[in-house]
């Protein structure tokens, strides 16, 4: 297919706004407010904290953190 021929694809609600019919808005608005489980290296304390906040433990101020392993079973195939 040539340039010239190229169409630029629409939105099926018929909104000229972009990323309006996609998931790609979604996605950026849920990053600000996601969460993520870290370990505190120090004390072993449990907390989420956002990307927002400060890297530290809020319970003794460590600034040395672990992410929590995932509950999600992962498997690896090896030879």
């Amino acid at each position: 297919m040539s340039r010239e021929a190229y169409q630029i694809p629409t939105s099926q609600g018929g909104s000229s706004a972009p990323g309006q019919g996609t998931n790609l808005s979604r996605t950026f608005d849920n990053a600000e407010g996601a969460t993520m489980n870290y370990i505190c290296g120090d004390c072993g304390y449990k907390f989420a904290i956002r990307r927002s906040d400060t890297i530290r433990c809020k319970e003794c101020g460590c600034r040395i953190l672990y992410k929590e392993r995932t509950k999600r079973m992962v498997q690896f195939e090896a030879r």
